[in-house]
């Protein structure tokens, strides 16, 4: 038995579709990532998961427990970390954690060695409040909220959206310390750099799973050579290789296109000179690796081809 497991879960609101038949097999243990772009469904299942929001149709269970009708029970064995800031803000760091603590019938005291770690970074601020808190900082308040009645699961939606890079790298380092406790995590997130730090992933696109697997499995699938290509200007460069032929795909990261081609077709090189006798310059075209957000760009393009 998985720690979550969910099958063919749909929900509307009204006439948009934001779940279309959704199915994961969570195992105990796992940091499993939901990736994709804002409106593509990650919310909307946490909310049904976490119990605060009815499917329309399909079932989930959390360690073995139906989202229905054991939502009680569920909800004493998990903790939730929801994407927008939601602890009470005219409240102490302190005062929060004792609230939630009280909630799950605990102290802090008694559960002090499950945040310990995470809390000590934020226990001198334990008397400022919980709004005058920096991202980072209200960040790790909520996960000690989060964590304070030793869940066996945990979900986070979003939890490094709007937190800067160090904050970030800080709070995947922490997630994996959690995760050798035995806690299974459910992560959501935008940035689809984070993929590669999950154990698995599923790639969610308009409320549909798109693909499952590892981050590597996933990237290994990725059926085209791929060029980095930059130059300037920059912009009239992108447009330029949007029309050239045989050219597959162009988007813009960073100071970077990446061109996907067919593989035996164009080479560097003859992409280089190319560019340059158009009129673009400091042109550099190099072969690059796949990263998830290529193939996520890719998948998400049959996706939409096939429907």
């Amino acid at each position: 038995m998985g720690a979550i497991e969910v099958t063919t879960v749909s929900k509307h609101y009204g006439t948009c579709q934001a779940l279309d038949r959704i199915s994961l097999d969570i195992q105990r243990g796992e940091i499993y990532g939901l990736i994709g772009p804002d409106g593509a469904g990650k919310t909307t299942l946490f909310r049904i998961l976490v119990t605060l929001l009815l499917p329309d149709s399909g079932s989930a269970r959390i360690e073995g427990l139906d989202v229905v009708k054991d939502f009680m029970a569920i909800r004493q064995r998990i903790g939730y970390m929801p994407g927008r800031f939601s602890l009470y803000q005219d409240l102490t760091v302190a005062e929060n954690l004792d609230f939630f603590a009280t909630m799950f019938g605990t102290t802090v005291a008694e559960n002090y060695g499950n945040i310990e770690e995470i809390y000590a970074q934020i226990e001198p601020f334990r008397d400022r409040r919980a709004g005058k808190l920096s991202g980072g900082m209200k960040q790790k308040l909520a996960l000690c909220c989060a964590l304070v009645h030793r869940p066996s699961v945990l979900f986070l939606d979003e939890p490094t959206t709007g937190v800067d890079a160090v904050s970030r790298k800080d709070f995947w380092n922490m997630l994996y310390r959690i995760r050798e406790s035995g806690v299974t995590i459910l992560v959501s997130t935008p940035y689809m750099d984070e993929a590669s730090l999950c154990d698995r992933i599923s790639l969610l696109q308009k409320g549909r799973i798109i693909e499952t697997g590892t981050p590597a499995a996933i990237v290994a699938q990725y059926p085209h050579r791929l060029f980095g290509v930059s130059g300037k200007p920059a912009y009239p460069l992108l447009k330029f290789l949007r029309r050239t032929p045989g050219l597959l795909r162009c988007f813009s990261f960073g100071s970077e296109h990446h061109v996907a081609v067919t593989p035996g077709t164009i080479q560097p090189e003859e992409l280089t000179a190319k560019l340059q006798a158009a009129g673009f310059h400091d042109v550099v075209v190099r072969e690059i690796e796949p990263n998830i957000e290529d193939c996520f760009m890719e998948l998400a393009k049959e996706e939409r081809q096939e429907s």
